[in-house]
Formats: C-alpha cells, sequence, structure tokens
C-alpha cells in the first residue's frame, strides 16, 4: 500500500491574497500568462479560487497582462 505525503500549501492558510501583490500572483501564472492549475500550485480549493479572482482583478486593473506578447 502507498502512502502519500501531505503536501504543504505554498501560501500560509492565513494570508490574505490579494490583487495588488503582482509578485505573489506572477508565481502562480505561466510564462504565457495563464493560471496554473491547482494540482501544480499545491494550495488549497479556497486558496485556489481567491486566487483566480485576484488574477482576474488584477488583469482589469492592468497590473497583469492577460495574454503575454514576449512569450
Amino acid at each position: 500500500m502507498a502512502y502519500f505525503r501531505r503536501r504543504i500549501s505554498p501560501i500560509k492558510p492565513g494570508d490574505p491574497i490579494d490583487y495588488k501583490d503582482v509578485d505573489l500572483l506572477r508565481k502562480f501564472i505561466t510564462e504565457r500568462g495563464k493560471i496554473l492549475p491547482r494540482r501544480i500550485t499545491g494550495l488549497t480549493a479556497k486558496q485556489q479560487r481567491d486566487l483566480t479572482v485576484a488574477i482576474k482583478r488584477a488583469r482589469i486593473l492592468a497590473l497583469l497582462p492577460f495574454i503575454n506578447q514576449e512569450g
């Protein structure tokens, strides 16, 4: 029987995910500007939902690009 090690979330559970924290948000998007899935980021379901909302808000406010033209 295989035992799976529980992965720790890269963001502490109490830390807020803010759309103005662009450096944090950039860690969770690809070089093309797409949002990374939860199985790759290792976030909890609630953190992934909050992260997605924060990234979309940052895109609307032009803090993050919708797509990266360079990549």
